[in-house]
């Protein structure tokens, strides 16, 4: 599983280093897509499950076949360098704004890039969702 915050910056060549306790995880390869206002990485095996079930919702919603499109159309392969670089192609790091500094979180079964900036912002927010425990009534904490 993927857990942490880390701060890196995005190079000159649009390379972004993964934490070094991520880097096992995706010896084998991995899939970069549009995500909610982030990129999202995912393994090969995850990204497969994911697929599955974006497939299966826009069977039956526009609104989800709209939103796989865009989804699929967007992803890449990727495989990190021997320094645990992942190049992320220009049209994705427009997507989420990715110009310098770059936040990049462990969120369980992905990691998520985020500007850095923009995620100070959506932490504050998701720092107020677990301060109101009516948020989230069943998850034990």
């Amino acid at each position: 599983m993927f857990l942490g915050e880390f701060h890196h910056t995005v190079d000159e060549k649009g390379r972004i280093v993964l934490p070094s306790k991520f880097r096992d995880l995706l010896l084998r390869g991995a899939i970069v897509s549009k995500g909610d206002g982030c990129l999202f990485v995912y393994t090969v095996e995850e990204f497969t499950e994911v697929a599955a079930g974006l497939r299966e919702k826009a069977k039956t919603s526009k609104a989800a076949r709209e939103a796989a499109r865009s989804f699929f159309a967007g992803a890449t392969d990727v495989t990190p360098d021997k320094q645990g670089r992942l190049t992320i192609p220009q049209s994705l790091r427009k997507y989420a704004t990715l110009e310098k500094d770059v936040t990049v979180l462990g969120v369980y079964s992905r990691i998520e890039i985020w500007d850095a900036n923009v995620w100070s912002q959506r932490q504050l927010s998701g720092d107020a969702s677990l301060a109101d425990i009516e948020t989230l009534p069943d998850i034990g904490i």
